[in-house]
């Protein structure tokens, strides 16, 4: 969320920022609810004083009755004028903040300005690309194959976009997420989370994904509001609605929400796995196969939290932390900066990590990474108290380490042998009981 007074004296600087990022916001609208707001709030303000200063006129012993009526008259007055004016205003600062949560971050300098993921920017690469000798297969094929993945049970149960993992292809999901968790512990020094799965509204806006992401969300309806839960979102004391996580950002940035933290107790890292729930709205035809975009899938989460000066360099770092898994992994990658209109809600600069699949000869992203600057902080209410000075936002980062699925997806079909099994990166031999072939 962005700082109001931000936005009214840096006004050209927003419109030009939320243009690039392809926003269809009337930063016309903002100007008039705005100017509105000050105008009402003036009048009200106005209103007060002459309340109070004809409150104290009627309490003056030497006042000629006459003159009190006046008064008193007067004063029913100004009180019905504030009255409708405090209503008038309380509507206009809702519309005003309806307006503010919905501006996105302001982009980096440096974020390349596109329309889409064709302008985004490739940084750098690593590994070889794998040269076969026999046509390699896709994952979708090699997981039933191996009696690894079931799609065909997965949906019986659930619907399209979920997946069964089985015997070794279990065990290969579970070794990735404790060789992930194990790596950026003992390395990196995050330190480890386990949060709930179900967060608040309250939450969710803290990070972000509401309001412009819950239509990819699934929300939890309690037993009496499954029959009559309407249109909205069902909420209240007995059932305040909770949300399915979509990814371990959530519940790893509102971990401090409403806090305010010492200088010395910064940067902190962070690190979850979680299973993730998305809807996937607006995705119909795409990936209708695999493991790529799945309602349920598994990840490894990275958030770090750090003082404004310090977040550039450890967007850098923690991207490099994603990578580390990548390398030890083996598998080939590229990182790419995103431009302004591929960029999410709540970034100011993000890069992708993208995995290559041979089947489908091409990279395939398995992570982002992103400084989101003070905009979380802010709708959460994060803060930090300096040595010396005013408490300040904290800024946050986060970013995929990785997600599992598709990391499972990748080390398929990049370690597929001729005679159809699959050699386990040695890297998860130990996590693997010491298997080190997937055979049929």
């Amino acid at each position: 969320m962005l700082d109001l007074r931000f936005v009214r004296e840096h006004l050209d600087l927003v419109r030009r920022k939320t243009e690039e990022r392809q926003s269809e916001l009337d930063l016309d609208l903002f100007v008039s609810l705005d100017a509105r707001r000050r105008d009402v709030l003036a009048r009200v303000e106005q209103l007060r004083r002459e309340r109070n200063e004809v409150s104290k006129r009627i309490s003056r012993k030497d006042i000629e009755q006459q003159d009190r009526k006046s008064l008193i008259d007067r004063m029913r007055a100004v009180s019905a004028e504030a009255k409708s004016l405090e209503k008038e205003l309380r509507a206009v600062e809702s519309q005003l903040d309806d307006f503010m949560r919905v501006i996105p971050n302001l982009s980096h300098d440096d974020v390349p300005v596109g329309k889409d993921e064709r302008s985004n920017v490739e940084v750098r690469r690593w590994g070889e690309i794998p040269e076969f000798d026999f046509e390699p297969r896709a994952h979708w094929d090699l997981g039933p194959a191996l009696d690894i993945l079931d799609f065909e049970r997965a949906a019986r149960m659930s619907g399209s976009r979920f997946v069964v993992n089985k015997g070794l292809g279990a065990r290969l999901e579970r070794a990735l997420i404790n060789f992930m968790l194990d790596l950026h512990v003992n390395e990196h020094g995050y330190r480890e989370i386990i949060p709930p799965f179900l967060v608040s509204y309250e939450t969710c806006f803290g990070s972000g994904q509401i309001p412009k992401l819950e239509d990819d969300m699934y929300y939890c309806l309690g037993p009496a509001q499954i029959a009559d839960r309407g249109d909205e979102p069902f909420r209240s004391e007995e059932w305040p609605g909770l949300f399915l996580v979509p990814t371990g950002e959530v519940p790893l940035v509102n971990l401090f929400r409403e806090e305010t933290l010492e200088e010395d107790q910064l940067p902190l890292n962070l690190t979850a796995y979680t299973p993730c729930f998305r809807r996937e709205a607006g995705t119909y035809g795409k990936d209708q196969r695999g493991l790529i975009r799945l309602h349920q899938f598994n990840k490894v989460e990275l958030v770090k939290i750090t003082t404004p000066d310090a977040s550039w360099d450890a967007l850098e770092q923690l991207t490099s932390h994603a990578e580390t898994v990548l390398r030890r992994l083996g598998l080939a990658y590229r990182v790419v900066s995103l431009c302004t209109g591929d960029l999410t809600f709540a970034s100011a600069k993000t890069y992708d990590l993208e995995v290559w699949f041979p089947c489908q000869k091409r990279f395939r992203e398995i992570s982002s990474c992103s400084n989101c600057t003070d905009f979380q902080a802010r709708r959460a209410g994060i803060r930090y108290r300096p040595k010396s000075g005013k408490s300040r936002l904290v800024h946050t980062l986060n970013g995929s380490g990785l997600a599992v699925g598709r990391t499972l997806a990748a080390v398929l079909e990049n370690y597929q042998q001729p005679d159809g099994s699959v050699k386990v990166p040695e890297v998860l031999v130990p996590y693997m009981g010491g298997v080190e072939t997937i055979a049929p």
